[in-house]
């Protein structure tokens, strides 16, 4: 909904709508990429949203400007969000693994580093798995398909109380897609500093989650119908992947998640919790989660050291 300077809003068409995304195309960025004329000619960096009340690729903005010298940015709204189609449907674990694929395919080419947030980086570890030649390299803060290890969230009050019809709506209309709502959400969920969620970061919010038909991805959501165990997926990945946790995430603790990066230590080589950061430290603490993608971008595309063979006894 705010496009930082020097970007511009395009699209491509998926098999359940168009999805919009943003990119860098011109000043400042061009007097920065030297003899290189356009962004085509850069390596490509992705950025994915997580899921929440009038989430969309804002999340990211404050973020991936700083690789803008030296990436063509990708920073999509996923279907259902921001500026892409809203399709009137009851969203399901498949419509995001499919759109995800089918956009990397699309505005890609070759195998790419990806950045992605909360649900929204589950989905792309399960995508990694179905299509590894697709990923270089995966930064993924707080990766959770929040029915890990059994721990069910469909089972809870809120999600059981977001099926009911017409109350669905309800909530959403009065508790979600308003001002105060959108903050109370931001503060509750995803910021440990709720101070630092400033009247831009609740407007942009906003703006998404009022949307024509905005409530039906949301509600999805809510409701857990795209949560999944991602402890089930986790051995089978092989792109080299990152972990950034905030330490107060409300959703799925730092425990969580470093049980599941045991799952695959030959995958997920390295894990890096925040302490007093929130769900999303890329609008909490942008600055720490640019210097931490910075370094990771390079550690991933290093070989594991080889063990030293120990010396047998004579």
């Amino acid at each position: 909904m705010f496009i930082p300077p020097g970007f511009e809003q395009r699209s491509v068409v998926t098999s359940l709508g168009r999805m919009v995304y943003y990119t860098n195309v011109g000043e400042p960025w061009q007097t920065l990429w030297g003899d290189r004329d356009t962004p085509e000619e850069l390596p490509t960096l992705v950025f994915l949203h997580g899921f929440g009340g009038g989430s969309s690729a804002y999340e990211w903005s404050k973020v991936f400007p700083a690789f803008a010298h030296e990436y063509r940015i990708i920073a999509p709204d996923l279907i259902g969000w921001g500026r892409s189609e809203h399709p009137e449907r009851d969203y399901q674990i498949e419509d995001y693994l499919s759109t995800i694929a089918e956009f990397v395919q699309e505005t890609c080419s070759g195998p790419v580093p990806v950045v992605a947030s909360s649900l929204t980086a589950a989905f792309v570890i399960r995508v990694a798995i179905a299509h590894p030649e697709l990923f270089n390299s995966l930064i993924l803060t707080t990766p959770a398909g929040l029915s890990d290890f059994g721990e069910d969230y469909t089972n809870s009050f809120f999600a059981q109380f977001a099926k009911t019809p017409v109350i669905d709506r309800l909530l959403y209309n009065t508790g979600v897609a308003t001002e105060a709502g959108i903050r109370s959400f931001l503060a509750s969920r995803q910021f440990a500093n709720p101070s630092l969620i400033y009247s831009q970061i609740v407007e942009a919010y906003l703006r998404s989650a009022q949307q024509p038909n905005a409530e039906y991805a949301a509600l999805s959501f809510v409701r857990g119908d795209l949560c999944f165990d991602l402890s089930l997926y986790v051995p089978q990945l092989a792109v080299p992947t990152a972990f950034i946790w905030g330490r107060e995430s409300q959703f799925t603790g730092p425990e969580i998640g470093k049980r599941i990066a045991n799952l695959n230590p030959s995958a997920i080589r390295y894990f890096q919790q925040l302490d007093n950061v929130g769900l999303t430290p890329q609008l909490e603490v942008p600055a720490i989660a640019i210097a931490l993608i910075r370094q990771f971008l390079t550690l991933l595309q290093q070989p594991l050291p080889t063990a030293t063979p120990t010396p047998e006894s004579p």
